[in-house]
């Protein structure tokens, strides 16, 4: 089942990505509805018997009990020509459900690999760059040329690393069938491929092993073997929740005679939402939001920027609101409704949460004062009201941090504001989020850790918490290897493209490295040599050097013993 399914797969993939002739295509599609209705007839086959055989539902049966459904409406509305569910796209879907089903059962868990779970978690992500290059490379991919093997690389490593650096324009370069495997590739790589993989791998084969829960503990972070695929479930179920809502704002703020049809306008939303919440920075309009149709639609702006400062919080702090909110909501009905005492739950908000929004809203704030005042003379002067004046800097500011979009011309901000855009870049978003950067709370540690030495403190303290030493000698850590990292990358390109200006190309590194994806459009002018420097500084800052430093160098040997201690001179 599992290689018929492949087969299928790659049929569907041929058809849609690879025949560019009308008459062969036409053909062609009589071959894939065929394997359409034997892998419907296969899969019922053995839904059925393994039903019959377990005498008991459990995940992975109502997983195969879903998919009997879609096909069997997919199979009645081609029968009876429905017309919108009788569409290929709905084919295509089926097939890749499936053939992700059997690749669940047969391949997503790892009990013979023995890699170190970083190591797998590194190679993961090269395996997603390397399918999406060549599903760009495909012919249909493109409306013009398909692109060469280095252009393909460069735009699946910033797909997938949720950047948002291009060589080419997508709006008017690629197909329906080109923004969709970038829609998929964001997705994916916003979530994390093991995410992604490990909550299929659940749902499709109804459970995970002991050595499966260690390796996605690991992943995810998590110290309680018995919360994994409770975490792993949360991140999937926040993400698609709150990139649905973002959706929604996004279609409403929308314009309807600027699209051709619903389906169209429904692309568009879900596309940048998605986009947005993995602040990947990627649109799918000719000039960014910079476009002079959405450039003044400050409703549009703003549902961007609730998006991708959600998706910027981390999936624990998100999480940790709708605990919040759901203890509020349990507290007012227990009161109005039944009458009775509620049990108050102490620490609603964890220490992190706490830390990380305190961060946040300082950054937040500092960075829409600055820009309003810093481009009252330049880029502000197009916006004609003062709400529109704070809503562009609002977008703009916290844009900078990671999501990467642009809604003016990066080109015409004042030098003052380029190099805070390079600051807020480098500071990035939270940890455990969509975002890129060193992340907010790392910088906040070294700063904090700064004024305590002043102090003449030993420790860092926060909210009548000690701060680990371990987390601030972590923080350095990152910190140095970041800007050894932009340094090596951007010496590098001066190599490769000595005639381009020294401010782009930092700019160019800071952005790649940070994950950001704004550009002062030198991208598509660099050479093959340039192009891959910034591809290997995109994947290393989403990744993170000291998590690759980790995977390769980690040396978990005891010692059973402790050396003297020394003071060093400064």
């Amino acid at each position: 089942m599992f290689y018929l399914c492949m087969v299928g797969a790659l049929v569907a993939l041929a058809h849609i990505g690879y025949i560019t002739d009308k008459q062969i295509a036409e053909n062609f599609e009589h071959g894939v509805i065929g394997t359409f209705y034997v892998l419907f007839i296969l899969s019922a086959l053995r839904t059925i018997a393994t039903i019959l055989i377990a005498r008991k539902i459990n995940v992975s049966h109502i997983s195969g009990l879903v998919l009997l459904l879609y096909f069997l409406v997919i199979s009645v509305s081609r029968l009876a020509d429905w017309a919108y569910l009788a569409k290929m796209e709905w084919v295509y879907l089926g097939i890749a459900l499936v053939f992700l089903s059997e690749l669940s059962r047969n391949s997503l868990f790892f009990d013979n690999f023995y890699f170190n779970p970083t190591i797998l978690f590194v190679i993961s992500f090269l395996t997603l760059i390397l399918l999406g290059t060549v599903l760009l490379m495909l012919p249909r991919t493109t409306l013009v040329a398909p692109l060469s093997f280095v252009d393909a690389l460069f735009m699946a490593t910033s797909a997938v690393c949720i950047t948002g650096l291009t060589v080419t324009d997508i709006s008017t370069n690629f197909s329906v069938f080109g923004q969709s495997v970038i829609m998929l590739l964001i997705q994916i790589g916003g979530l994390g491929i093991m995410t992604f993989t490990g909550f299929f791998g659940y749902f499709f084969s109804g459970g995970f092993s002991y050595k499966n829960q260690l390796l996605f503990g690991e992943i995810l972070g998590e110290n309680k073997l018995n919360s994994v695929i409770s975490t792993l479930l949360k991140i999937i179920l926040i993400t698609l929740f709150f990139e649905l809502i973002g959706g929604i704002f996004i279609f409403m703020s929308l314009d309807a005679a600027q699209f051709a049809s619903i389906g169209d306008r429904i692309f568009f939303s879900a596309f940048h939402a998605i986009s947005s919440f993995c602040n990947a920075g990627f649109s799918i309009l000719p000039e960014g939001m910079s476009h002079e149709s959405y450039r003044f639609n400050y409703a549009f702006q703003i549902a961007i920027a609730c998006s991708f400062i959600l998706g910027g919080l981390g999936f624990g702090t998100v999480y940790n609101f709708y605990t919040f909110l759901r203890q509020k909501a349990a507290q007012i009905i227990s009161k109005l409704f039944l009458r009775r005492p509620y049990t108050h739950k102490p620490r609603a908000f964890s220490f992190n949460t706490r830390f990380m929004l305190s961060c946040n809203a300082i950054v937040l704030l500092l960075a829409t004062v600055s820009y309003f005042v810093l481009e009252q003379n330049h880029t502000l002067t197009e916006d004609t009201t003062i709400f529109g004046k704070w809503a562009t800097s609002f977008f703009m500011a916290n844009s900078s941090r990671t999501a990467g979009f642009d809604s003016v011309n990066i080109n015409m901000v004042a030098t003052p504001t380029l190099i805070m855009m390079v600051t807020l870049m480098w500071i990035g978003a939270s940890p455990g989020s969509t975002g890129g950067g060193v992340k907010v709370t790392t910088v906040a540690l070294a700063l904090m850790n700064i004024f305590a030495l002043a102090r003449g403190k030993e420790s860092i303290e926060m909210y009548k918490r000690r701060i680990a030493s371990e987390s601030v000698n972590k923080a350095f850590a990152i910190i140095i290897l970041s800007v050894l990292t932009i340094t090596f990358s951007f010496v590098l390109l001066n190599f490769t493209d000595p005639t381009q200006q020294m401010k782009a190309l930092l700019f160019e590194v800071v952005s790649a490295y940070s994950t950001c994806g704004l550009s002062l459009g030198i991208a598509s002018s660099l050479s093959s040599g340039g192009k891959i420097v910034i591809a290997t500084t995109m994947f290393v800052g989403r990744v993170g050097t000291l998590t690759l430093l980790v995977a390769f160098i980690k040396n978990i040997r005891n010692k059973s013993y402790i050396y003297p201690t020394e003071k060093i001179l400064f």
